[in-house]
C-alpha cells in the first residue's frame, strides 16, 4: 500500500490538546511514535492508543525532540497532517465495466479523474473500496489494528464475474479476504453496483446468499442502480434500468429482507432509494432502515427527509410571514421536495417556492440526482425563472468542505450570474425548513 516513508509535516494543532501542551508546532515533523516510525493513519491511530508514549519530532531547523507523555488511552494528541491518510493516496487498478470516473467528459479537473481505492479512506471517510489492492499481508495488518467497519464494494461474488466486472485478473479472490476479516471479527458493510444482464437477478440471488454467511460482522449491504453518463463511446454497452426493472430489483430484495429478518433480526440488504423512485413505489417507512446503515449509499435518505421535516415542522407555531424563494434540485428528488415543499406551506401557506427540477445536459439526462448537477446546467435552466429573493442549493452539490461544484463553477459564480443570493441547504430537515421559513 506504500512504497517508501513520506515525510509526516504536521499541518495544525489542536488548541488545548497535548500536542500543544507539548509545544509542538505546525511545520514540525513526526519521526517516531514509542520507537515505530509512523507510516501512515493505521499505525498512528495504533501507537496513540497507548497510554505512555515516547514522541519524537523534527523541527525545521533539524533539531529532534524526544517527549515523554502519559495520556488516557482515547485521549488524542491533537496533531492535524498535511495528507489525511498520511500517506500517498492508493490508486485503482481495476478497470470496472461501470466506473463512473471513465464516463467524465474531458477538460475537468485533474482530481475529478482520479480513481482511489485505498483501504484507509474506508476508516476515514467511509468510502467504499474493492480489495484488490489488498495482499495477504495488508489484509494481516488490517486485522492486527483491528480496525472496523471496512466498506467493501462487492457487486458479485462469482469469481468469473467479478474478474470481467473490474477488469482484474485478480478480482475474484474477494471472499478469501472478506472469510479472513470475518473470521478475525473485522465489521463490514457491502455495496452493489447492479448491471442490467451483468450482476443482477439470478446473480444478484447468488451475491445475496454468499454474503448473508458474514451477517453478525458484516452489518448492511446495499444495492444501487449503475449511473450511467452520455459519455461512453468507448466503453462497455450497458444498458439503464426502466420502471418495471425497477420494481423486479425492489421485490427481488424485498424477498431476502424478509427472509433475514426473520433467521437473523434484520433485513441486512437494502434497495437504495433511486430503485423506488425509478419504479415509483412508496419508500418504505422507517423501521425498514433499521438503523439507516447505508445512508451514505442512498438508502433511506428519502424517508429521514420526510421524518426530520414533520419533527421540525411538529415543533413550530405557523404564521403568516410571506416571501418567494426558489429551490433547484435534480429531476429525481424533484417530487420528494414539492411533497416537502406542501408540508410547510401548510403551516406558513403565504411563502411560495418555485421548486426547479434541472435537468443534467453536462453528464446526459439519464443522471436524475441532484449531486451530479453542474453550476453552468442551474445557470442555463433558472436564467428565465422567477427566483424570489433567495435559490436554494442542496449541498450534495459542492466538494466538500468547498462552495465548488463539478464543473469548477463557485456558488459566488452562480449568484452573479443569477442574480440572486444562494443558500446551501443542508443534508437535515430542518436545513429546509428553516432555509425555507427565513429568507
Amino acid at each position: 500500500m506504500h512504497s517508501q516513508r513520506k515525510k509526516q509535516i504536521i499541518k495544525s494543532i489542536k488548541e488545548g490538546s497535548i500536542a500543544e501542551e507539548m509545544e509542538i508546532e505546525a511545520g514540525d515533523e513526526l519521526i517516531s511514535i514509542n520507537g515505530r516510525e509512523v507510516i501512515d493513519i493505521f499505525d498512528f491511530e495504533f501507537l496513540c492508543a497507548n497510554e505512555e508514549l515516547t514522541v519524537i519530532v523534527k523541527k525545521p531547523d533539524g533539531e529532534e525532540w524526544e517527549l515523554d507523555i502519559e495520556k488516557d488511552a482515547d485521549e488524542e494528541l491533537g496533531l492535524e497532517f498535511e495528507d489525511g491518510i498520511m500517506d500517498d493516496y492508493t490508486s485503482c487498478r481495476n478497470k470496472c465495466v461501470f466506473c463512473f470516473i471513465d464516463q467524465n467528459p474531458p477538460g475537468m479537473r485533474k482530481t475529478i479523474y482520479f480513481k482511489d481505492d485505498d483501504t484507509r479512506l474506508s476508516f476515514l471517510s467511509g468510502s467504499y473500496v474493492t480489495l484488490t489492492n489488498m495482499t495477504d499481508a495488508d489484509i494481516d495488518r488490517l486485522i492486527s489494528y483491528n480496525l472496523s467497519p471496512i466498506n467493501i464494494s462487492v457487486h458479485t461474488t462469482n469469481p468469473e464475474l467479478r474478474c470481467k466486472m473490474l477488469l482484474n485478473r485478480f478480482a475474484g479472490t474477494v471472499l478469501d479476504h472478506m472469510t479472513k476479516l470475518y473470521r478475525a471479527g473485522i465489521d463490514m458493510n457491502g455495496q452493489i453496483v447492479l448491471c442490467k444482464g451483468w450482476n443482477d437477478k439470478e446473480e444478484l440471488d447468488r451475491t445475496i446468499n454468499d454474503l448473508s454467511m458474514y451477517i453478525g460482522h458484516m452489518k448492511s449491504l446495499s444495492v444501487v442502480p449503475v449511473g450511467l453518463t452520455k459519455y461512453r463511446n468507448k466503453l462497455t454497452k450497458l444498458e439503464p434500468f426502466g420502471k418495471q426493472d425497477s420494481i423486479d430489483v425492489v421485490r427481488q430484495i424485498e424477498k431476502w429482507q424478509k427472509k433475514f429478518l426473520a433467521a437473523f433480526g434484520t433485513r441486512f440488504v437494502y434497495a437504495s432509494d433511486e430503485w423506488y423512485l425509478k419504479a415509483e413505489l412508496p419508500i418504505p417507512e422507517a423501521e425498514s432502515y433499521e438503523e439507516y446503515p447505508q445512508i451514505g449509499n442512498g438508502v433511506g435518505m428519502v424517508r429521514l427527509l420526510n421524518y426530520e421535516v414533520d419533527e421540525c415542522l411538529e415543533e413550530m407555531e405557523g404564521d403568516d410571514r410571506a416571501h418567494t424563494l426558489s429551490l433547484a434540485t435534480g429531476t429525481l428528488a424533484y417530487p420528494i421536495i414539492c411533497d416537502q415543499v406542501t408540508k410547510i406551506n401548510a403551516k406558513f401557506p403565504n411563502i411560495k417556492v418555485n421548486v426547479y427540477p434541472v435537468i443534467n445536459n453536462f453528464f446526459g439526462d439519464t443522471i436524475t440526482v441532484a449531486g451530479l448537477l453542474t453550476g453552468q446546467d442551474i445557470i442555463a435552466q433558472l436564467k428565465d425563472k422567477e427566483l424570489g429573493e433567495k435559490l436554494l442549493l442542496p449541498c450534495v452539490l459542492l466538494k466538500t468542505g468547498e462552495d465548488v461544484l463539478l464543473d469548477d463553477m463557485r456558488v459566488p459564480d452562480i449568484e452573479k450570474s443569477l442574480q440572486i443570493k444562494v443558500s446551501i441547504v443542508k443534508s437535515e430537515g430542518s436545513s429546509l425548513v428553516e432555509e425555507i421559513i427565513n429568507v
